[in-house]
């Protein structure tokens, strides 16, 4: 089926209308940052860490209140994302906070939480995080929650037991938390400072028995996995000994060090990592070593608190993080390619450039210490954390405004970063190499699996395209030094390998941090399109052959998904169920990433899919704002248990897309 004339039209006139919307959404210094939409669980946090340092909750209770009480369900739960079931922990956090804006206890929303949390087996079913918040304030018993002994900041770098090996969104909440652990605090609340508070008892199936196990039983678990029943018979030791906190000269050792490192990792601007949750307990923890509320460590920290506020008509709510430089690097793609003009774009990627990480080594250098400095974050003020796809993207975007920008020190320092955060199965992670030790995730402490940041399909497949982008040009002025391109062309090599093996007996690929299969089969078949030509002939004829196969057994499922709107879509339940992959209402952003996916193989003037794609694209194109709506969170915090809505991804992926269809069917 070949293009029509008023088709292509309509897809100028859409890319023209995007780009205009883009621009009058862009800041003065040239980038974007959207609002990341969360559950309610960081805006619980805000209200719970005022209470406990005695700060006024007054301070915009009312729009506090309004945004909480809009994300409640008909049922009087809270989800982890819209269209999703009640979460019975959200639901207690967000009662919680509600009674302490003292939002009336009798109102009908705040008694349908009741009878909810009640149906799900009460406060006793919470997650362990939302134990920890309770038993701050005397809700639940701390003899209920694991020892985190704060002599595990001990542990040398070199063995498997050490904070180093836990994901860097880990190691930045649990440091904090061996100080709060080895406290144990119990803050007043409105009814008064008691170990056995009973202010929120209404929500207890038996509020005299809170002493509630957090794991299996130690001959259960040596049933079924030996790794856990030894991390149980640990803490089950460490608890029969009071967590040591006896032990005077080690523990007290050991929290000066927690807070040497508390300290050495708060940023610039005062918060930590430059997410909200890790903030929270790294305020805890100074409060609980002395600082004052005025010191420049804890001021700074509570201050940075309201850098994650997002605060509009439709009230105040916390983000978990802020991320510009993700919006921007994307935004400068999908502007790139929809054709805008270089100088509009050279305040951005002046921005873009200003923002690498080329001056802090992060954490990452201690398993890489050879590896030079040069990856980019996702937020604004946090050098010291560094991302793959981030990384990736912005190698993109730079090659996107010109692909000179390939004989620039950023992009050469940024891909020589990249190289070294490869990991040892030829995938990457996120933000570190080999951080794969995932027994961490059969400790009592956690129960989300999420401790480790192993290789995955869809980070990998985003830094094969970023290569493949430098490469495809590796003989064109300005050349790449040929040391870059060895390294580039061995480590692609082995990325192919690994996502071979990943990929699902479907054809599809897992997503990491989009929703799911859509995100990550998108992500892996753009990276493998990159390397046609100058990576897929170095492979044996038996291994292009099974790349082939595997690329078009995922296109197969990519098509097979594809709603009769001409839209995709997928729930992010598919993460706890793989047959619902692809089985939901279209949203713009996945349909993008389908669409994305489909045009870097398929003849696009041809392809009866692409132009259905493409027509539900421009069908659902608001004429308001010339954008898309975000009919679903798409974005991945931690699947099964944190989604995410990005404001600007239901914006940037759709003119990415229409863009390059634009670019394919026009002579």
């Amino acid at each position: 089926m070949k293009p029509d004339g008023q088709l292509t039209e309509r897809v100028r006139q859409s890319l023209t209308q995007a780009s205009t919307y883009a621009f009058n959404r862009q800041h003065s210094d040239g980038h974007w940052c959207g609002e990341i939409e969360h559950d309610v669980s960081f805006t619980a946090e805000a209200v719970m860490v005022r209470i406990a340092l005695g700060l006024d909750v007054s301070f915009h209770r009312d729009d506090i209140v309004s945004w909480l009480l809009s994300q409640q369900n008909p049922d009087g739960s809270w989800s982890c994302a819209p269209g999703l079931a009640g979460d019975v922990s959200l639901t207690v956090e967000a009662y919680f906070a509600l009674k302490l804006l003292d939002f009336p206890s009798q109102a009908n929303q705040m008694r349908q939480s009741r009878v909810f949390v009640q149906d799900a087996g009460g406060v006793a079913k919470v997650r362990m995080f939302t134990r920890i918040h309770l038993a701050m304030f005397g809700l639940f018993p701390w003899r209920a929650v694991p020892e985190l002994p704060a002599e595990v900041i001990f542990c040398p770098p070199i063995g498997p037991l050490n904070v180093y090996r836990l994901a860097v969104w880990a190691r930045f909440a649990v440091i904090p938390l061996l100080v709060v652990s080895h406290h144990r605090p119990v803050f007043a609340l409105p009814n008064g400072r008691s170990e056995c508070n009973d202010y929120l008892d209404e929500l207890w199936c038996n509020p005299a028995n809170k002493m509630v196990p957090y794991s299996e039983s130690l001959w259960q678990l040596l049933k079924v996995d030996y790794t856990a029943a030894f991390f149980s018979l640990a803490d089950t030791i460490l608890s029969s000994l009071g967590g040591l906190r006896g032990f005077f000269p080690t523990r007290t050792y050991a929290r000066r060090k927690c807070i040497s490192w508390i300290l050495d990792h708060q940023e610039e601007n005062g918060d930590y990592g430059g997410v909200f949750p890790t903030t929270f307990f790294a305020i805890f923890a100074l409060h609980l070593e002395g600082f004052a509320l005025d010191s420049p460590p804890l001021g700074k920290a509570v201050e940075s608190l309201e850098r994650f506020a997002w605060h509009d008509d439709k009230g105040k709510r916390y983000q978990s993080c802020n991320g510009p430089v993700w919006d921007t690097i994307l935004m400068t793609i999908a502007l790139g390619e929809a054709g805008a003009p270089s100088t509009s774009l050279s305040r951005t990627v002046d921005w873009i450039t200003e923002h690498q990480c080329l001056d802090v080594a992060g954490d990452w250098k201690v398993f890489r210490p050879s590896t030079p400095a040069g990856g980019f974050n996702f937020f604004y003020f946090t050098p010291q954390k560094p991302d793959t796809d981030d990384t990736s993207v912005a190698i993109i975007a730079l090659m996107t405004y010109s692909e000179d920008m390939r004989g620039s020190m950023a992009v050469q320092r940024a891909a020589e970063w990249l190289l070294g955060m490869q990991n040892k199965d030829g995938g990457w992670g996120s933000f570190e190499a080999d951080n794969n030790y995932v027994f961490w995730n059969k400790t009592p402490f956690n129960d989300m699996d999420a401790l480790c940041d192993p290789s995955t399909s869809d980070s990998t497949g985003r830094v094969l395209e970023a290569f493949g982008t430098l490469l495809r040009l590796k003989n064109v002025p300005p050349t790449l030094p040929n040391h870059l391109v060895h390294a580039m062309e061995t480590a692609c090599t082995r990325a192919i390998h690994y996502l071979c093996h990943e990929q699902e007996a479907t054809g599809a690929w897992f997503g990491r941090w989009g929703v799911n299969y859509i995100y990550g089969t998108s992500n892996v078949l753009r990276g493998l399109a990159m390397m046609d030509d100058p990576i897929l002939v170095l492979l044996s004829p038996e291994e292009r052959r099974l790349v082939q196969d595997s690329v078009q057994r995922s296109l197969s499922w990519l098509r097979d998904r594809q709603n009769p709107d001409g839209g995709w879509g997928e729930t992010a339940l598919s993460y706890g169920d793989p047959t619902l992959a692809g089985k939901v209402a279209s949203t713009a952003s996945q349909t993008a990433w389908a669409l994305l996916a489909l045009m870097a193989y398929c003849p696009v003037r041809d392809d009866t899919a692409i132009r259905r794609g493409v027509e539900h694209l421009l069908c659902t194109q608001t004429i308001e704002e010339a954008s898309w709506p975000m009919t679903s969170w798409t974005g991945v915090g931690f699947p099964g248990v944190m989604y995410i809505g990005y404001e600007l991804y239901s914006h940037h992926f759709p003119m990415m897309a229409l863009a390059r269809y634009l670019r394919a069917v026009t002579p």
